[in-house]
């Protein structure tokens, strides 16, 4: 995958844009980190480029949710004590 500064970005975007039709994804960096994404779509594709995208987003959150539960030990909670959990949070707002 091609990777492209911030500054290239800018000074040479006519280029990049044109690139991006073969490339169809381009590495955007700033400082050699990544910071974004360009990703080649069309009028025809455009919801469901977006939708697979976010769909993505959504699944690596769920992902990084799962690995801390994992890392601080709450994947060995018995569904007793969740089920207290709920209850205990639930009972000040039923007042």
């Amino acid at each position: 995958m091609k990777m492209i500064s911030v500054r290239d970005l800018r000074a040479k975007s006519a280029q990049i844009w044109r690139d991006l039709a073969r490339e169809k994804e381009m590495v955007i960096t700033s400082k050699g980190k990544p910071v974004g994404v360009l990703s080649s779509t069309s009028e025809e594709t455009l919801e469901e480029s977006l939708a697979v995208i976010r769909r993505a987003r959504a699944m690596l959150g769920v992902l990084s949710l799962q690995l801390k539960s994992t890392r601080e030990g709450r994947d060995k909670i018995s569904l007793d004590d969740i089920n207290a959990e709920i209850a205990a949070v639930r009972k000040p707002r039923s007042k």
